[in-house]
């Protein structure tokens, strides 16, 4: 099984490095964790933020990239970016949250976040937050 880190779980992982989180990693072979590219600009844009610390959170997500490789976005990616834009349109989402799911669906990645309400409801999409979750 393939999973995709959000960018939410990847910052809190970059603050806070939890042990559960750790445990999930370390039973995972290279390349079965992945980010989406979108998640690598949104951390970039994190750090072109930041002030006097800039160089060290640059560094930690350059480490973290080394672990957890970011995916390409292709036309697979924009297809499932069609169907979750027409099955939620009711709904105010934020674009790249869609893009993220949409990209872990057409991966087909178990999309892994610290923040399961901005995803629940998009069809098909399969969801773990493996900080509130107990590793089995």
């Amino acid at each position: 099984m393939r999973y995709m880190l959000d960018t939410n779980i990847c910052i809190y992982l970059m603050r806070h490095q939890p042990p559960e989180v750790a445990e999930r990693f370390a039973r995972c072979i290279y390349g079965e964790v992945v980010m989406s590219v979108v998640t690598l600009a949104e951390l970039k844009c994190g750090v072109s933020e930041r002030g006097e610390d800039r160089s060290r959170v640059a560094a930690t997500i350059e480490r973290l990239t080394g672990l957890v490789p970011p995916l390409a976005l292709d036309e697979e990616a924009a297809d499932q970016y069609a169907q979750l834009y027409k099955a939620v349109r009711d709904r105010r989402r934020d674009a790249l949250d869609r893009l993220i799911a949409a990209h872990a669906l057409a991966a087909d990645c178990v999309l892994v976040t610290n923040n399961e309400a901005d995803f629940r409801d998009y069809p098909g999409l399969r969801l773990e937050n493996w900080v509130s979750t107990p590793s089995t």
